[in-house]
């Protein structure tokens, strides 16, 4: 086990970073809020979402297959029962990163997709979100980090 800061230090190192459940309607989705951050902070992201050809300006791609030249990482921002298809689809790409966006509630977390990751390999944060962390955090993500460690809702070790 590693802390769930090594883990976002490592998960941070990753230059092309998918996140599914990009919304074309930005209002409310932490999908959007990630994907946007990630991409001002100079990674080269790509938006994943099976209903949308454009999110955010750009291309949106309908599965992890689909992205030219593949990704080092995912953040899942999509609801917790479609986690288990992207997990397994991570695994079948060789992707050994994955984040599952938890800020409140449920949020992406599948303890299933986590196990099953777990199981082939792949170092899966069950919570917390990624802007949580530098290089990519801001002080209200920071605070937001300091009350959910609290409830759990970021977890303090990763497996």
């Amino acid at each position: 086990m590693i802390t769930i800061k090594e883990a976002a230090t490592e998960f941070l190192t990753a230059k092309r970073v998918a996140v599914t459940g990009v919304s074309r309607k930005a209002a409310g989705h932490g999908s959007n809020v990630v994907y946007k951050r990630l991409k001002q902070r100079g990674y080269q992201v790509f938006a994943v979402n099976p209903n949308a050809e454009i999110v955010e300006g750009d291309h949106a791609y309908p599965d992890l297959t689909s992205i030219p030249g593949g990704v080092d990482a995912v953040v899942i921002g999509t609801r917790p029962e479609t986690a288990d298809v992207t997990m397994a689809e991570c695994a079948d790409l060789g992707i050994n990163k994955v984040w599952m966006h938890r800020s409140g509630g449920a949020g992406s977390v599948s303890p299933s997709a986590t196990a099953y990751g777990r199981q082939q390999g792949i170092t899966v944060i069950d919570g917390g979100c990624p802007l949580m962390f530098d290089p990519t955090a801001d002080f209200g993500h920071k605070c937001m980090k300091f009350f959910l460690s609290m409830s759990g809702a970021v977890p303090r070790k990763v497996s």
